[in-house]
């Protein structure tokens, strides 16, 4: 394939909303400080924070951007002042009107003209769902869609709540900033194991030439997530696992396992053959999707809550925490193959992977002998926790007598290369400033895959009750069933 020259990273000013949020606390200052410190950054660049807090001033934003690095275990004290007092900037709201608005590009053309920084801009939304039309919309009314520079939006996750709502983000955004100029987040693409998903499948002609109906009988993508709703019930009320997880990340999954050979490592190369997976993929049938609900359970010899107990959750509620579907593609490359997703909370352990299931040996060559038939081949893609790869084939046990055994061969990112894996969003923010679209998801992904989910939206069933810390409801087996297959929980 070949690889697409990025663009050089020059000055900018970052503008973060809803800069004292989780997200930013979290994820996003502690990536910015360590970008920092391993000049990877622009050498003139600034961040401003705009949250609602009018009270908030330079002053206490920097002690409490200070305190967050602090508490992230970010380099020394001294470092840290250093670094947020001549890097960030902050702008309070009172109530996100158009004032609001005005008095933030004018504080913005201060900040470019004081530190002689070119133009460019990154405007971050990390904000809720429910704001993302109105902050848009504001932003292009004081003049903030467009620069002396470059201007460039990024959006979080979940963008849209259902198709139509979807689409008409995708109208609104489109209104003022240009494709080009827009990046949908899903901070699963920029994992360094979701990324090697696409070398280890074109930079090795073993297995992109097994990729196939012929070799695989079929694929098995999960999320499982161990922990409950972690106090989000507000949200997750609303949203739900097909929308918080199966929309999104698994199905970013899906295509970059599913995919054709883009004809260049570029964006618009990749999104193309992302939204072609999509198209390929049947309608999915009432039998071919399982949803559940966590009910109490225990792990580890302690108690675990189910979902309708958690705090803000209502008492009636049917509110999907687990989906499993059967999907089937229809291309040249995976017609007959199933696609099976899995998600939920309140799983026996965290663990996002991928399992590709070998077709069998054609003949079964050893039915004269006194021995187990082979097992088939799987290939296990793990991409958190403990990253790397599992490969199970046949060998024959020593001694007199034939017998068949399983082994393994493995590779972990921890101790081929050592260091810890980052978390992802560093290689977002450095692409945005490259103007690499890559790992962002394109308007016409995003409505493709709501088109796709839209009529499970709708469904009128429970979901089936399952005891927290368990691989899910029982139900989920089914769809397996008619393969012969089971849910490959390594």
């Amino acid at each position: 394939m070949i690889v697409a020259a990025k663009s050089p990273v020059e000055g900018c000013l970052f503008v973060m909303f809803g800069a004292t949020g989780d997200l930013m606390r979290r994820k996003l200052l502690p990536a910015l400080f360590q970008l920092a410190q391993g000049d990877q950054l622009p050498e003139r660049y600034r961040i401003l924070g705009v949250a609602r807090d009018a009270g908030m001033d330079d002053a206490r934003f920097c002690a409490w951007a200070a305190q967050v690095l602090a508490d992230a275990g970010l380099a020394d004290e001294e470092t840290r002042r250093r670094w947020c007092a001549s890097r960030l900037h902050y702008q309070g709201f009172v109530d996100a009107g158009a004032a609001d608005y005005r008095a933030l590009a004018t504080r913005i053309a201060e900040i470019e003209r004081s530190d002689d920084l070119p133009g460019n801009r990154v405007l971050y939304l990390a904000l809720p769902p429910q704001v993302f039309t109105a902050t848009i919309n504001a932003l292009a009314e004081a003049g903030l869609a467009r620069s002396g520079g470059w201007t460039r939006v990024l959006i979080e996750k979940p963008f849209g709540h259902d198709l139509a709502s979807a689409c008409h983000l995708n109208v609104q955004v489109h209104r003022h900033f240009d494709e080009a100029q827009v990046y949908r987040i899903d901070h699963y693409l920029a994992k360094e194991t979701v990324q090697n998903l696409l070398a280890f499948r074109f930079g090795n002609a073993l297995f992109e030439s097994s990729w196939n109906r012929e070799h695989i009988k079929s694929v098995q993508l999960t999320v499982a997530e161990a922990i409950g709703v972690e106090g989000r019930a507000a949200y997750y009320e609303e949203a739900g696992a097909l929308r918080d997880i199966v929309q999104n990340h698994l199905t970013q999954l899906l295509t970059l396992t599913a995919m054709e050979v883009p004809a260049a490592f570029d964006a618009e190369s990749i999104h193309h053959e992302k939204i072609k997976v999509l198209r390929s993929v049947l309608p999915i049938g009432s039998d071919a999707a399982v949803f559940g609900q966590y009910a109490p359970g225990g792990q580890s010899g302690r108690p675990l809550a189910g979902y309708r107990e958690e705090p803000g959750v209502a008492a009636d509620s049917t509110v999907d925490t687990f989906v499993a579907l059967r999907l089937a593609i229809e291309n040249w490359r995976w017609q007959g193959v199933p696609f099976y997703l899995r998600t939920g909370k309140r799983m026996t352990r965290r663990s996002t992977q991928i399992v590709i299931e070998f077709r069998g040996p054609p003949i079964a060559l050893f039915r004269s002998l006194d021995c187990r038939p082979p097992h088939t081949n799987l290939l296990a893609i793990r991409l958190q926790p403990d990253e790397g790869f599992d490969l199970s084939f046949e060998v024959k046990s020593p001694g007199d007598h034939f017998t068949l055994d399983t082994r393994h061969m493995e590779f972990r990112y921890a101790e081929a290369f050592g260091a810890a894996l980052s978390a992802g969003y560093e290689t977002l923010l450095l692409d945005v400033l490259e103007g690499d679209q890559t790992l962002f998801v394109h308007a016409e992904e995003t409505e493709a895959a709501w088109q796709l989910y839209e009529p499970l939206l709708r469904r009128a069933t429970p979901p089936h009750p399952y005891p927290a810390g368990s691989w899910g409801p029982a139900a989920a087996d089914g769809l397996l069933a008619a393969s012969g297959g089971t849910w490959s929980n390594r």
